[in-house]
């Protein structure tokens, strides 16, 4: 059996006795964030400001000073989500989910893929960063994304399953199992999440359809 195999249960078992209330609360937010956002509620704002606002003091208590540092981007992307989902778009009354051309996708990965092979370099060369690449690779996939959903771009599901399930494998290794079931958690909540905007951009789409065939007639 796989080195990140062994022990599983034990370390779930003893990360959830080890867990702060703070850390809690922050992990309950955070799933609550994806549930709400899955519903296109305006509320997964929220969910998501106090939950990065928590793991913003606990990173820095823990000295996870980078990491605490990509939760300032999270805060702000949270505010920044907030007011695209309530007065963006044209009408001033919220943008609405649409899609990302092909063209558009492929400069994004290339983007996050050159930045994330400069950045794994260094961190390489320079530093004891286990999984540097990797590493490198999900968090600017995660910055990405994360504006993907600000703006409500379907695929933003899809990358997260990419981004997550990449992740899962390296907090394996790291020993983080119970981070690795909450991301688990979030593979299954992406792809109902996927579903549902889809199905919310079609009948977005029928109704415009609609619309414009009878005030044609």
């Amino acid at each position: 059996m796989s080195d990140w195999m062994t022990g599983w249960p034990e370390s779930i078992v003893s990360a959830l006795h080890a867990m702060s209330g703070w850390e809690a609360v922050a992990v309950i937010l955070a799933v609550l964030y994806l549930l709400l956002a899955m519903k296109e509620s305006l509320w997964c704002w929220y969910a998501a400001f106090f939950s990065t606002l928590i793991f913003i003091a606990l990173f820095w208590d823990a000295s996870l000073l980078m990491e605490s540092a990509l939760q300032i981007y999270y805060l702000v992307m949270a505010v920044y989500g907030w007011y695209q989902w309530k007065f963006g778009a044209t009408d001033h009354h919220g943008i609405r989910i649409h899609t990302w051309s092909g063209k558009h996708h492929l400069s994004a990965i290339s983007a996050v893929l050159l930045v994330a092979a400069c950045s794994g370099y260094l961190l390489h060369e320079n530093t004891t960063a286990a999984w540097p690449y990797v590493d490198s690779f999900t968090t600017w996939g995660s910055i990405l994304t994360t504006y993907m959903v600000t703006r409500k771009v379907l695929e933003n599901w899809l990358y997260w399953l990419v981004i997550d399930g990449i992740s899962i494998f390296m907090y394996l290794d790291r020993g983080l199992h119970l981070t690795a079931v909450l991301f688990v958690a979030y593979l299954v909540i992406c792809v109902f999440g996927f579903f549902n905007w889809q199905r919310q951009l079609k009948d977005e789409l029928t109704q415009k359809d609609t619309k414009l065939v009878a005030s044609n007639g």
